[in-house]
């Protein structure tokens, strides 16, 4: 059983518990930390979602992430992800935004990782993603424009976007 705090739309904690499966309370919301993942020559880290994902199989995402669990705070839970989805560790993430959307009752904190590892040792978990891809600044950006790229990807990483092309 997964367990989250549950926020204001400020982010301010509200002392109450989410279940993941149920109901987020109305005027509520829950912490999900995103990162984007670049290479230090430039190249990003893009995913392919697992097609036995309930949401969204086998659509190609950019960088990683997942929900804050109790008494975890956005950049531990950034940090988690991003070991657990890809076997990369970062310990100096970079803030890039913060986003809420009403609709999924989400507060979204995004993280960039810069790293310098080698490109084919990113690790995979079965369950979460099925493939990998590094993409140039300008195939990234291409993707980014394209239908290809949800929407949700596009709202919460559009002042990212903007420092870099």
């Amino acid at each position: 059983m997964e367990l989250w705090d549950a926020y204001d739309r400020h982010g301010h904690k509200t002392g109450w518990t989410v279940k993941r499966g149920e109901a987020i309370p109305e005027g509520s919301f829950h912490l999900v930390s995103c990162v984007v993942v670049r290479h230090t020559d430039g190249d990003f880290l893009i995913l392919r979602r697992s097609a036995q994902k309930e949401a969204y199989p086998n659509i190609l995402e950019i960088g990683v992430g997942g929900c804050a669990m109790q008494g975890e705070d956005a950049l531990t839970c950034a940090k988690r992800e991003l070991f657990e989805e890809t076997g990369i560790v970062c310990e100096d993430l970079t803030e890039t935004g913060r986003y809420v959307d009403e609709r999924s009752q989400a507060i979204y904190e995004g993280y960039l990782c810069v790293t310098d590892m080698d490109k084919d040792a990113v690790r995979l978990v079965a369950e979460e993603n099925s493939d990998y891809y590094w993409y140039t600044t300008e195939e990234f950006l291409e993707f980014f424009r394209s239908d290809q790229c949800l929407d949700r990807f596009k709202r919460r990483l559009k002042d990212y976007i903007k420092t870099i092309g």
